[in-house]
């Protein structure tokens, strides 16, 4: 078994140059984080002429952009009703219809730039884990297809073996805009398309050093310094010093995964015969899909800690028994990835942007990064060419998480609260 992303274990490898390039001299925008944001952020400024330099401590998608589930689905972290609630209709309306047109920016993205990441629209299944939950399933289909144009379909629990090879679960709720993709390759792919307009990347290059110079910036890298008129930090749950005013606002919640090996396409019929995108209705959810060589991917927060080889190790072992509880027909079937990743959770679980001491930011996407870090990247482009209304998320105050100041120590308190509202849920 192999202890690192299946995504990026079989996506074709970025440049080597990368890692050998010189840091010198004066940029117009220096961008802070290879992933998602910091990527098409780069490609856009690019596009529109600027001189873009993008400094990665890694690699280009070694974070969260190369470590999740290939899901890119619409809907908010903390759902429709409860932003309803929160902020008023109208607010949560027009925030809940981005997460819609993230999704159509990620197709036009992959066909503008010919990236080859088997993109598909398969929709998304959205299962309830008790009885209960359906009753809200039918509440948020009712405001979304009434109030939103949306489209969602309710699958009673007598007719979800047209869904799912399994029987735990009570019903189901489907929304067919959603897509799947293989992310490796789509990272990995934008990359190179920011090369090709012009970005210079440097990888294992992070940045250990902010310093104003006059209205812009110096930043001090291993490997030399470098002025920037503009800076964007775009590193979410990866966030470290000297960003601390940042990291003390981000909580790093691990989310792990597993995939089987190559499954006979008949099991995979089984399994997922409309090959949709797939989650549970618990506060510490799973969620799963068929990948495109018919392995099953499996991933939940088995665990509420960080993610490094003996913390993955011990959630894959969790995430292989939930995996078998939903699908006994895998019993045996042979684990070969096992991998953990970071999401970047803000206290209300919503996206976060704008400035903070001259630098801009975005962050916060709460497990639906797919999908917003590309739609945050265009928008954060706009934003910082000088067209603020491009930060639709700018009234959302970036909290301090209390008692955070580094090390995350609070995470097993926040798992074993969220596990007793499972079990009473």
């Amino acid at each position: 078994m192999k202890f690192t992303s299946y995504w990026l274990d079989t996506a074709p490898k970025g440049s080597g140059e990368r890692s050998a390039t010189t840091v010198e001299g004066q940029t117009d925008v220096a961008v802070i984080g290879g992933g998602l944001t910091g990527v098409v952020t780069a490609l856009h400024l690019a596009r529109s002429g600027a001189k873009v330099d993008l400094f990665e401590q890694d690699t280009v998608g070694f974070g969260a952009s190369g470590r999740n589930g290939g899901m890119a689905t619409t809907g908010m972290s903390i759902g429709i009703r409860d932003a309803v609630d929160k902020m008023g209709f109208d607010k949560a309306a027009s925030l809940y219809r981005t997460y819609g047109e993230a999704v159509d920016l990620i197709e036009k993205l992959v066909a503008d730039e010919g990236i080859d990441c088997d993109f598909a629209r398969p929709g998304k299944l959205v299962l309830a884990s008790k009885p209960a939950h359906v009753q809200g399933f039918e509440k948020t289909a009712e405001l979304l297809n009434t109030r939103l144009g949306g489209d969602l379909q309710l699958v009673p629990k007598a007719e979800l073996r047209q869904e799912i090879g399994s029987d735990v679960f009570h019903g189901a709720m489907v929304d067919s805009k959603s897509a799947s993709l293989h992310v490796g390759k789509y990272i990995r792919g934008l990359g190179e398309a920011a090369e090709r307009a012009g970005v210079t990347i440097h990888e294992q290059a992070p940045v250990l050093k902010l310093t104003k110079v006059g209205s812009g910036h110096e930043l001090e890298t291993p490997r030399g310094r470098i002025q920037a008129k503009q800076v964007l930090l775009a590193t979410g749950a990866y966030t470290r010093r000297p960003f601390r005013w940042h990291q003390v606002r981000i909580a790093p919640v691990g989310s792990f995964i597993i995939a089987t090996e190559p499954l006979d396409a008949s099991v995979c019929d089984d399994l997922l015969p409309t090959r949709r995108v797939a989650s549970d209705s618990k506060n510490l959810l799973n969620y799963f899909r068929i990948t495109p060589d018919n392995r099953l991917l499996f991933g939940g927060r088995a665990r509420f800690a960080m993610s490094n080889p003996q913390s993955d190790e011990k959630s894959g072992k969790l995430l292989r028994d939930a995996m078998v509880h939903v699908f006994p027909q895998l019993t045996s079937a042979r684990v070969d990835y096992c991998w953990g990743g970071l999401v970047d959770m803000t206290l209300d679980r919503m996206v976060t942007a704008g400035q903070h001491d001259g630098v801009y930011y975005s962050m916060g996407y709460a497990g639906h990064g797919v999908q917003m870090a590309t739609y945050m990247g265009r928008q954060m482009a706009e934003y910082m060419s000088g067209v603020p209304e491009a930060n639709t998320w700018r009234d959302f105050e970036f909290r301090r998480i209390p008692g955070h100041f580094g090390p995350p120590w609070f995470l097993p308190f926040a798992g074993a609260y969220y596990k007793f509202k499972d079990r009473v849920g």
